[in-house]
């Protein structure tokens, strides 16, 4: 799938107008169906101005996946994220150890 075929359904999801989108974007109608029907291509800081406005990443936009929150986004909460980044600080025995510890405090949560 091509990017502008994604900016399309963005807009068409979100009940938009080309000339809505093209008003946010500061641009003229006939200037974003070009860059919406691929005649065009849209610059990058537009595309960062879309991801925002409709809440999806730009991986998403890209066609890098089909998931809106993307690649580099995740639903983990701080305390996740802060664990993952530890983590990904130990040497492969240590995460082994933590691994272990972990499964050992499920074990007596049984």
């Amino acid at each position: 799938m091509y990017y502008y075929q994604r900016l399309r359904d963005l807009r068409e999801d979100c009940d938009k107008t080309q000339k809505e989108i093209a008003d946010f974007l500061g641009i003229t109608q006939v200037q974003y169906h070009r860059y919406e029907s691929g005649k065009r291509e849209i610059p990058y800081h537009m595309v960062i101005e879309l991801a925002g406005f409709y809440h999806v990443s730009l991986d998403y936009i890209a066609g890098l996946t089909n998931d809106k929150i993307g690649l580099t986004k995740s639903n983990f909460n701080e305390k996740e994220t802060k664990l993952i980044k530890y983590f990904r600080d130990l040497n492969d025995f240590q995460q082994g150890r933590l691994l272990e510890r972990a499964e050992a405090l499920l074990e007596t949560d049984k």
